[in-house]
């Protein structure tokens, strides 16, 4: 690709964010840390400054070489890339007299730029910074103030740089979108031709490519990104594509069968594998949540091998990996602290000896749905939830025994039927039950109980970086709650969780 935006991270947590917002205007783009500056920026048209949790003032405070950059291409300098400019090329940057974050608003604007065409004064735009600049770098311009930020946005005489102390990329700039496609489109010519059409076609032809007559083995797991990834690889290569759709014991009820039927119409070459005794072995007496990852991910690879080694000739492992895993695994600040191991990530065991082919590794989620949509994936698939690859290993606390796992089937498959019910299915993005390694005291008929608790948990996301709980309608959760605690025999108490993400993460484990 020739007409690439380069986003360089400067570690800000709205990053990714405006990735998405760049490939909304169907842009293609790339995340690289500020220290890892690709060698070759020909196939940049554009390159944008990311924010930072830094101070430009501060000794540690990243430091880039733009003098390949600045001057040479479009430049877009969000928050600290407006401070960084500013503080090394003739201006200065101060501390705030007050941290400024939260809404502002644009209470000037300079007539006749083409950087705010169609954007008027008094609009909304999101601050998120405690330093300010004081005065503005050598041949610098300014396009914008508000009323406590004398330099929100400026630009650099003779070049093609400009500088924003807001963030665009944030829902709270209403302006924001049309901000950026001043930039790109309007300044930096970047033609929009990054649309689910053209990603199918190149992506196929790479494949094809890259591929050749080999054969690729690919593990499907009901969900979207495995799924799309199949499609995309089955236009490639056809009947040299194998996909393993295997059963842990820890899927939904009744979910292995009913996968398996999805996939029979969708000319995909699929073997179903019923390895639960296998897993709930390998899970036997274990509690922590990082050891119950490590021992089914240890179970899957050696059921994935047995499996793989009855096929000849294969050397390719496809995998559904997507864009904000790939973007962890190379963060500014080295591999990201471990919250939870991710079953794509971390590379293969050296006794499989195959290659790795990652159709999706350049997508969002949001942009994988449109791909599978541009492929005529059944819109029902599509729209499924996403599912944790542990699968319910990692929404039981505590140890797992078929029993319990039998106990959350029942719970989770009488919440998500609800949601079907009550046409809420589509209104949130992930939904599922947590079993509690608690008991409670409760009362049935005369009698008392002591049995499980289960928590709820439904969130709002668009991929998953961020979430928020979804507030449900009391009389849906009155009667979810009544139908778990009179048909699932073992539970007695619902609860339901309104944590959001951060700090909560969407799994409880």
């Amino acid at each position: 690709m020739q007409n690439n935006v380069l986003i360089l991270d400067f570690g800000s947590q709205y990053t990714q964010l405006i990735a998405r917002r760049v490939r909304e205007l169907n842009i293609y783009c790339e995340i690289h840390p500020y220290n890892k500056v690709p060698e070759n920026l020909d196939p940049y048209k554009a390159v944008i400054l990311s924010g930072s949790p830094f101070s430009v003032r501060a000794e540690d405070a990243p430091h880039p070489d733009l003098s390949k950059i600045k001057g040479h291409k479009p430049l877009l300098a969000v928050c600290y890339g407006a401070q960084y400019l500013a503080h090394f090329n003739g201006g200065s940057v101060e501390p705030s007299n007050l941290r400024e974050y939260g809404r502002a608003k644009l209470s000037m604007i300079k007539d006749d730029e083409v950087f705010f065409k169609d954007i008027p004064e008094n609009t909304n735009v999101w601050m998120s910074h405690s330093d300010t600049i004081a005065k503005l770098p050598e041949n610098g311009v300014r396009l914008a103030s508000t009323v406590d930020v004398l330099n929100a946005a400026y630009r650099i005489e003779g070049e093609e740089t400009y500088a924003i102390q807001f963030h665009p990329e944030v829902y709270h700039s209403t302006h924001g979108k049309q901000l950026l496609e001043n930039f790109l489109v309007n300044i930096a010519e970047v033609p929009q031709t990054w649309t689910p059409a053209a990603f199918v076609e190149t992506t196929v032809a790479s494949l094809k490519e890259q591929i050749g007559d080999g054969k690729v083995v690919l593990g499907l797991s009901g969900g979207v990104d495995s799924t799309v990834a199949a499609i995309l690889l089955n236009k490639a290569i056809g009947k040299n594509l194998f996909c393993i759709f295997v059963n842990n014991g820890l899927l939904r009820k009744n979910e292995f069968e009913s996968v398996l039927d999805q996939y029979k119409d969708m000319g995909l070459n699929v073997k179903g594998v019923d390895a639960s005794e296998r897993f709930l072995k390998a899970l036997k007496d274990v509690s922590d949540p990082e050891k119950k990852r490590k021992a089914i991910g240890n179970a899957f690879i050696e059921v994935f091998d047995d499996e793989a080694h009855q096929l000849t000739g294969v050397d390719w492992l496809g995998q559904g990996t997507i864009y904000p895993d790939v973007i962890e695994s190379v963060s500014v600040n080295g591999p990201s602290v471990t919250i939870k191991s991710h079953h794509n990530v971390g590379g293969l065991p050296d006794f499989m000896k195959l290659k790795i082919v990652e159709p999706l590794r350049m997508l969002f989620k949001d942009e994988v749905r449109r791909v599978g949509k541009e492929m005529g994936i059944d819109p029902e698939l599509l729209g499924r939830h996403p599912f944790p690859g542990p699968g319910l290993a990692i929404r039981i606390l505590g140890d797992i025994t078929a029993e319990k796992v039998r106990i959350l089937q029942e719970v989770d498959a009488i919440f998500i039927n609800g949601l079907k019910k009550w046409d809420l299915y589509d209104k949130v993005w992930q939904a599922g039950a947590i079993l509690l390694p608690v008991n409670s005291v409760g009362v049935m008929g005369d009698e008392r109980t002591y049995e499980k608790v289960v928590a709820l948990r439904a969130v709002e996301s668009t991929d998953g970086m961020t979430a928020d709980w979804v507030n449900l309608p009391y009389e849906f959760l009155q009667e979810v709650s009544n139908h778990i605690i009179n048909r699932v025999k073992g539970v007695n108490r619902v609860v339901y969780d309104i944590s959001s993400k951060p700090p909560a993460t969407i799994e409880w484990e």
